[in-house]
């Protein structure tokens, strides 16, 4: 696949023109890529032309760079404006989308075109406002550009930039050098880069990155025993709590160990070492439950979902994770700030009348809950945008409060309602084992409806308890389990609940 074209002589190229297109989302750097190519061109002797069309709405500010270069002569040449279907040698995209989107507009031929693309992912919106995963297929994406091109060259561009701390656009540059697809060397390549004078270092390693993925394949990412196991830190005295807890996962089945500990680490983190043990503690009644001749598949589902339902999204918990040195360590990566930079952050809250109950201690909340006036007054006093400028003191001393108080959360009426609500979808969920295995799988699975806070948390309930009340009317059916997996994934698939809506009235007409 990645096999490189026979570079083409100068003398050869004479009168003929090269036309190369460049698909690109915002902040992804085409237009640095496209500098690079003419500036490539121009110190070859070539006469070059670089224009663009930005783009909006799904793709988010996809932009088509185009260039057009030929061996300088007396003449003057006559470039287009953009690239026309079945007309562009060489086809470069900043994301797998952006290779079927050039597939889909004819922009990729056979005959003539070499495309190179990352095979990473910014999604678009419309794939973002699914509820569930509504990230399109890369694979059908993939299969389409190997039947479109003449010379296909796939790989991650994007791991491969940023682990030479640089940007995609670099890796592409390189992947374009190593296709063999322009008549230059790869010395020039690098010199344009260097030309540039904006991080030149990170750049070329980038490239040679790229460069080597095009003529040799992409290299394997490292694989999950690989990776850097869990890790947490903390006081002596916590991290001998942590240990203890970490022994007891190795003493589970082996299917479930790995899931158990990633669990743990997520309910410790939200909130400390004894809620770890009490997530442990659940974990073994589903176990208990279990058998090694089903592959543990019910307590491995358990340790996963039971660690989401105890890690809720509540105020605290968004306050806590919006005040952590590592998130503002990596906000200022991703905007490229230098420590002389001055780099000034807002954060957007809408708190609802239900969120600032949810805080109260339990008996008090509930009372609030209960009484319309009361709720009502909380809307007037709370219900309304706030922008907090956590670059400044007293916005984020005010956050770093809220969210310490852990200590206080399991006192909160929130806490009291999730509580309440795990029990009962685990008792449910269980109940009906003894009778059908898989069922009681697929009713675990459920707790995926449920997620994030506020308006989105509201819907996901809503969508979540629908969804449950359908195992009653499946009960005792052998396709009790499909049918419960098609009714979640029709709740996924819209925040309206249109798909689920017909999804239980096909139930109701065969029940």
């Amino acid at each position: 696949m990645n096999m490189p074209l026979k570079h083409k002589t100068p003398d050869a190229a004479v009168g003929q023109i090269i036309k190369l297109a460049v698909l690109a989302v915002g902040g992804q750097g085409g237009g640095v890529l496209t500098n690079w190519i003419e500036s490539l061109a121009r110190s070859q002797g070539y006469a070059c032309q670089a224009t663009s069309v930005a783009g909006v709405a799904q793709r988010t500010g996809a932009t088509i760079y185009y260039i057009e270069m030929t061996p300088a002569t007396d003449q003057q040449p006559v470039f287009a404006l953009a690239p026309a279907g079945g007309d562009v040698d060489v086809l470069i995209a900043a994301e797998m989308m952006e290779v079927g989107r050039a597939v889909m507009r004819g922009f990729v031929t056979p005959d003539r075109t070499v495309l190179i693309g990352s095979t990473h992912r910014a999604l678009a919106v419309s794939e973002k406002t699914v509820p569930g995963d509504g990230i399109a297929n890369a694979e059908e994406v993939r299969a389409a550009a190997e039947v479109a091109s003449q010379q296909l060259i796939l790989a991650d561009m994007d791991r491969l930039a940023v682990e030479q701390g640089s940007v995609v656009s670099s890796s592409l540059f390189g992947a374009l050098a190593g296709s063999g697809a322009l008549p230059f060397a790869r010395e020039a390549f690098e010199d344009a880069i260097r030309a540039s004078g904006k991080g030149v270092e990170a750049s070329l390693r980038a490239f040679a990155a790229g460069f080597d993925a095009a003529q040799n394949g992409e290299p394997e990412a490292a694989s999950e025993e690989e990776q850097a196991p869990l890790k947490l830190v903390g006081p002596a005295r916590e991290m001998k709590k942590w240990q203890a807890l970490v022994d007891r996962t190795q003493a589970l089945p082996g299917p479930v160990q790995w899931m158990a500990q990633a669990g743990l680490m997520k309910v410790v983190d939200f909130q400390d070492c004894a809620y770890g043990a009490s997530y442990l503690d659940r974990l073994d009644d589903v176990i208990a439950r279990d058998s090694d001749d089903k592959v543990w598949e019910l307590s491995t589902t358990a340790a996963k979902y039971i660690a989401n339902a105890m890690a809720y999204d509540d105020i605290i918990r968004v306050a806590d994770l919006k005040t952590r040195r590592s998130r503002f360590a990596r906000i200022h990566d991703e905007m490229g700030a230098k420590d002389s930079n001055l780099v000034e952050l807002t954060e957007f809250f809408h708190p609802r009348a239900e969120e600032v109950a949810s805080m109260m201690p339990a008996r008090m909340g509930a009372k609030w809950e209960a009484s319309p006036a009361r709720m009502a007054l909380l809307d007037r006093w709370f219900n309304k945008g706030r922008r907090l400028r956590t670059h400044t003191l007293r916005s984020f001393l005010m956050l770093h409060f809220l969210g310490g108080l852990k200590g206080y959360r399991l006192k909160t009426r929130r806490h009291e309602v999730e509580v309440a609500h795990l029990d009962a979808w685990l008792h449910d969920s269980l109940a009906v084992l003894e009778q059908d295995y898989v069922l009681a799988v697929e009713l675990l699975k459920n707790r995926r409806l449920i997620k994030g806070y506020s308006d989105t948390h509201a819907r996901g309930l809503t969508k979540f308890g629908t969804v449950m009340a359908a195992a009653e009317m499946l009960k005792g059916r052998d396709d009790a389990a499909d049918w419960m997996h098609r009714l979640r994934e029709a709740a996924l698939q819209d925040p309206e609940g249109k798909a689920l809506e017909g999804a239980i009235h096909t139930v109701r007409s065969f029940v």
